[in-house]
């Protein structure tokens, strides 16, 4: 086969693609009319209402600040603060722990 034959096959191939695809197409049929079973009064009745509710769908990020209530008063954290501070290590917890000197070049894994 020479590459005119070649160019001709493919084309036919390529336009029975078209015709196939084709039969499978979607058809317009237009703006379809509206049609509701409630009348209007009720849709105004429950936009109302719904509108009352706030969003029922949202995140708690979107609801604002929620207050924080707590069982120590302002005094007795304010008296802890100041305990602690007063005890000379505030990071008490994390300097009992026992750290070992490494070299810099150990460090590095030199």
């Amino acid at each position: 086969m020479n590459s005119k034959q070649l160019l001709a096959i493919s084309a036919a191939a390529f336009a029975l693609l078209g015709t196939v695809g084709a039969a499978h197409a979607e058809t317009y049929e237009g703006v379809h009319a509206i049609t509701s079973a409630a009348s209007r009064a009720d849709v105004r009745t429950e936009a109302v209402a719904s509108a009352r509710n706030g969003n029922e769908y949202s995140d708690a990020a979107a609801e604002g600040t929620v207050a924080v209530t707590s069982t120590v008063d302002r005094q007795a954290v304010r008296a802890e603060a100041v305990a602690t501070a007063r005890s000379g290590n505030i990071y008490s917890d994390a300097a009992d722990v026992k750290r070992t000197a490494v070299s810099v070049t150990r460090q590095a894994g030199l």
